[in-house]
């Protein structure tokens, strides 16, 4: 008599995706941040502490991006969720962006659009960082 064992796989978010969605929204929070200390403080190196957060999330974000668009191509059963992801991340990107041509002005030209810019990108990764993970959370499938 022999005894077998199946192997049973969950089907998780990619730990390379997750790295990539966690450090999206941690990179965009802390511009968002930096914004704030400097519209209180107005020392010009929390804008370029917010001008390099958003380079850097956008670089995550775009990253993260692209995870997701394989991810649509692997999509079975949630495809309506997997559209909704890569459009939340894809949104995110495309004003992150904007947001980083603003933060390109000089120091106090950047305020106020810069920070509410900002916020808004922190709260649309926020969103697609809670969508991603609980799309793939434990026993989820892709």
């Amino acid at each position: 008599m022999t005894a077998t064992a199946e192997r049973t796989y969950r089907s998780g978010l990619n730990p390379l995706h997750a790295l990539l969605l966690g450090g999206t929204f941690s990179l965009f929070l802390g511009a968002a941040l930096s914004d704030y200390a400097y519209s209180t403080t107005y020392f010009i190196q929390w804008s370029a502490f917010a001008s390099w957060l958003i380079a850097g999330g956008l670089v995550f974000n775009g990253l993260a991006l692209l995870c997701s668009l394989i991810g649509l191509f692997k999509a079975s059963g949630h495809r309506g969720l997997a559209f909704t992801y890569f459009g939340l991340l894809l949104v995110t990107w495309i004003l992150g962006f904007f947001n980083a041509l603003v933060h390109a002005r000089d120091a106090w030209g950047m305020m106020p659009t810069g920070f509410v810019l900002s916020i808004i990108v922190a709260v649309l990764a926020l969103a697609a960082a809670l969508l991603g993970f609980s799309r793939f959370g434990a026993g989820g499938h892709s």
